[in-house]
């Protein structure tokens, strides 16, 4: 028998309370009873976002959210600024491009956060910006851009949105909405959600409604306008994900149980537990300077081929991570540490790392990684 554990950064594991509310005969999404579900929701909703806008519920991927928020805020031929400095910051770029919008890309390499002041100055530069695009949390290379810092370049301004991809970010670092005036901010299931994959989560400010009130891309499904009619009635324009959203309640109910600060200290004591373990067994970190909460990546040694690390990981030791995309591939490895994870998972993750590595001929001094992150996580217990 060997034993399954999920690491990876999306999807990631889901409670078994909320798998059994899950499992429930589903209940028709036209119903007074399915209603009260969903108000429940989107209240909850609103406190995780931390803001008074509507979060707006779609039956979709976080892609589905980052195009409608194209798609609703933009027209053909706006000029916006694109921090490219991964897979999804080239992803929002892609769509822009494809809805007609003219982009200018600032490319940040891969593992550093984009430096707020070249944003800025890229703005001087570009009078007629709309709009700048970026990640909270850059999955693929495990960066954590300066949000905050990025909105205090467009709080004041009604003519410039900041659109914020939170898909790795929200429910696991402070990205507080109102506070810091993001005016678009997404996310999706299956990242601290814990839930499957199949929902998409995206809020607009007051100044974002405005921009939907005049732009002129088309959509269909992504009417962003005709949810916000319906959520007002307790449901959803379309066919909602019934038996997702019963789940999401239950998953919403965990979080404020454990409270917003809580909940953010665990998800970092777990991130510096990982980076803790991976720099004592002398791995190199892709993030050393900005790193993200949601996930750890880390450069394998020389000669160990990554491709084949993680796939013997998986299917040999039962324990699954993500690898690198691009010119990433065979040579990182992505460990996550969030949502549905405790102290212990992350004992197993570089425990598991250690062996791998010992298996692939790596010089390895067993338990030091263990120890290290072990180190960190006892921050919970001694105080």
């Amino acid at each position: 028998m060997m034993k399954s554990y999920m690491l990876t950064p999306g999807p990631t594991p889901v409670p078994p309370e909320v798998l059994l509310e899950m499992s429930k005969p589903i209940i028709h999404h036209r119903t007074p009873q399915f209603s009260a579900v969903f108000a429940e929701a989107k209240e909850n909703l609103k406190w995780l976002f931390q803001t008074e806008e509507d979060v707006i519920m779609l039956a979709s991927s976080g892609t589905g959210a980052m195009e409608s928020a194209i798609t609703n805020c933009f027209s053909r031929g706006d000029h916006v600024i694109v921090v490219n400095g991964g897979k999804f910051g080239e992803r929002w770029g892609q769509i822009s491009e494809k809805y007609g919008l003219k982009v200018t890309w600032i490319t940040v390499e891969w593992g550093e956060a984009v430096d707020p002041l070249l944003v800025e100055s890229c703005l001087q530069e570009n009078p007629d910006v709309k709009g700048i695009l970026v990640q909270a949390s850059e999955t693929s290379t495990t960066v954590s851009h300066p949000v905050k810092e990025l909105a205090a370049l467009t709080k004041e301004r009604d003519d410039l949105l900041l659109v914020v991809d939170g898909i790795t970010a929200v429910g696991v670092m402070d990205v507080p909405m109102d506070e810091w005036g993001i005016d678009v901010l997404i996310t999706g299931s299956q990242k601290a959600l814990m839930l499957p994959p199949g929902l998409g989560f995206i809020a607009l400010s007051k100044k974002a409604w405005k921009f939907a009130d005049n732009a002129t891309n088309p959509y269909y499904y992504f009417d962003l306008k005709k949810e916000r009619k319906n959520l007002a009635k307790d449901t959803s324009a379309y066919t909602p994900a019934v038996s997702l959203i019963s789940g999401l309640n239950v998953v919403l109910r965990m979080m404020k149980e454990e409270g917003l600060s809580k909940l953010f200290a665990r998800h970092d004591r777990l991130a510096r537990a990982t980076r803790a373990g991976a720099l004592a067994l002398g791995l190199k970190l892709l993030a050393p300077d900005s790193p993200s909460n949601c996930a750890t990546g880390f450069f394998l040694p020389e000669g160990v081929d990554g491709k084949a690390f993680v796939k013997y990981m998986r299917d040999d030791m039962g324990v699954a991570m993500a690898g690198g995309q691009d010119h990433l591939a065979g040579k990182i490895v992505r460990m996550a540490h969030i949502g549905y994870f405790g102290n212990f998972d992350m004992v197993i993750g570089i425990s598991a790392i250690e062996m791998a590595l010992k298996k692939f001929g790596a010089d390895v001094n067993l338990g030091a990684g263990v120890s290290a992150c072990q180190e960190v996580l006892l921050e919970e217990y001694m105080a």
